[in-house]
């Protein structure tokens, strides 16, 4: 017999997994000679890695892979049908619920209709989210129907403006002998009455100004919509000129201690600044929201774990530190929204920048395995939630998107956060498992018990926003997505 041939006479079996193994190499070794000879693609992102066992499929817990865009549509879609049923557009009685036809003078009753279960205002912090997240996803997907829901909400608002104003001031007057509320607690209905309409014509919080600010200075940029530039003015005087600060021009409240930073203020101020800096061009604006950016960050991020804590106070050096993720939420979403307006040559841009990697860093540490973040973000025995995860992958996509973080580190984040968030928009376009509206605390139990509700409004502006920008990294030209494991390959420099 041979001795030569006799050397490579193996079973079948044996010399299909050795060409395996060979093969495997092979691809490795091609791709390091391409990289040597610096050529401009990378190793085909088909051909996934060949590893021991891998014929085994794992038992991921929402899709490992990239969604398409015919995906990421229909849940757009779903939540944009529910908004339409569940946001309405009428003056009621509060105690009828029927609608008020004649508003040529004050009804002692009326309200508007917060639509399904009450849950849906149609002026609020969390609306003029969504009313921006309408008009994002009609930006990307060209369907007008996005559109055309932001635009019947503001001709509403500017149809009934005047009734509006006349009905706060009957309020008022009606009111004046009614004692405020206790700070800490609850108004009563006697209460809250005086306050109907105040955010369009009296703001007194950033709650009440800056998201609804942001939204319809970006309709009015984009030609959407009527004329509510005097609603604007009336929201950013109250932002620039009459919102408490403290002495270094931080925006603050005055509960629940006497000078408190929430974190969730820079969402209801920086935004509507650096938009009204773009719809003005006045440097004035761009150069209040960058100092916000820096000072609330200067108190309230801890560079350890690259995490914001929720509250702070000048009452005491010792916070007890809570990482809140819708908080967080709101904090990275301000930095990219201003980011995406802030002149290039911006003396402090870099800064802002530099902020926004840090909190992209620690964020991308603390993901679940599923995809979602935890209420608080560094314990992981706390419920997983769906707005902040939202809102980590819009700011996530659109970062990289705009090319100012890296693909490599931030893109497997994003797309496992949307895969996720797209199994919490239900068969009726609710978004599930959003936490409800939340105060400020320093003790974990407050944070870990707070109620989950598809009837929280927080979710839906946050869901289109984070679709939009993931079917715009989908098409993106600055990024190749490999399948089998996630990685995502610049095809140009990164930072």
């Amino acid at each position: 017999m041979n001795p030569i041939t006799s050397t490579f006479c193996f079973p079948p079996v044996r010399i299909s997994r050795l060409l395996a193994g060979l093969a495997a190499i092979g691809l490795l070794l091609g791709a390091t000679v391409r990289a040597q000879d610096g050529a401009a693609r990378p190793p085909p992102p088909a051909a996934p890695a060949i590893f021991s066992g891998s014929q085994m499929a794992p038992d991921y817990p929402v899709p490992y892979r990239p969604p398409t865009v015919e995906e990421i549509t229909a849940v757009m879609n779903r939540v944009r049908d529910y908004q339409e049923g569940a946001s309405l557009m009428r003056i009621i009685n509060r105690k009828t619920r029927e609608e008020i036809t004649d508003l040529t003078k004050p009804h002692p009753d009326a309200v508007l209709d917060r639509g399904e279960n009450n849950s849906f205002p149609l002026i609020s912090y969390e609306e003029g989210v969504t009313y921006a997240g309408m008009l994002l996803a009609a930006e990307v997907t060209g369907d007008a129907r996005f559109t055309a829901f932001t635009t019947k909400r503001f001709q509403f608002v500017a149809d009934h403006l005047p009734f509006f104003r006349m009905q706060y001031q009957a309020n008022l007057a009606a009111a004046a002998g009614v004692a405020p509320p206790v700070s800490g607690t609850m108004p009563t209905p006697a209460q809250m009455r005086r306050y109907e309409f105040r955010n369009l014509i009296d703001p007194q919080t950033l709650d009440d100004a800056g998201a609804m600010c942001a939204a319809m200075i970006k309709a009015r940029r984009a030609g959407v919509g009527p004329d509510l530039l005097p609603v604007i003015n009336v929201y950013i005087e109250h932002i620039s000129h009459k919102q408490f600060r403290l002495a270094d021009g931080t925006l603050a409240r005055t509960n629940p201690q006497p000078e408190s930073l929430w974190l969730d203020d820079m969402y209801m101020s920086i935004p509507a600044l650096a938009q009204m800096g773009k719809l003005t061009g006045e440097v004035r604006y761009y150069d209040d929201a960058v100092r916000q950016v820096l000072q609330f960050s200067a108190r309230m991020f801890n560079r350890q774990k690259g995490l914001y804590m929720h509250g702070w106070s000048s009452n005491t050096p010792d916070h007890p530190e809570f990482y809140w993720a819708r908080a967080n939420g709101w904090a990275t979403m301000a930095m990219v929204e201003l980011l995406e307006v802030l002149p290039e040559n911006h003396p402090r841009r870099a800064e802002v920048l530099d902020q926004l990697r840090a909190h992209f860093k620690g964020l991308a540490a603390c993901q679940a395995d599923s995809g979602l973040w935890h209420q608080l973000l560094d314990r992981n025995d706390s419920y997983l939630e769906t707005s902040a995860t939202a809102m980590f992958v819009f700011s996530m996509a659109r970062a990289i998107n705009r090319g100012w973080v890296s693909p490599v580190a931030f893109g497997p984040a994003a797309q496992l956060g949307w895969n996720a968030v797209a199994t919490k928009v239900n068969a009726k376009g609710q978004v599930e498992d959003t936490c409800v509206g939340t105060g400020m605390a320093f003790d974990p139990m407050y944070y870990y018990h707070r109620p989950r509700s598809p009837l929280a409004q927080h979710g839906y502006g946050p869901v289109l926003m984070a679709g939009a920008e993931m079917i715009k990294l989908l098409k993106s030209d600055r990024v190749t997505i490999a399948t089998g494991i996630i990685q995502y390959l610049p095809k140009t420099p990164q930072p």
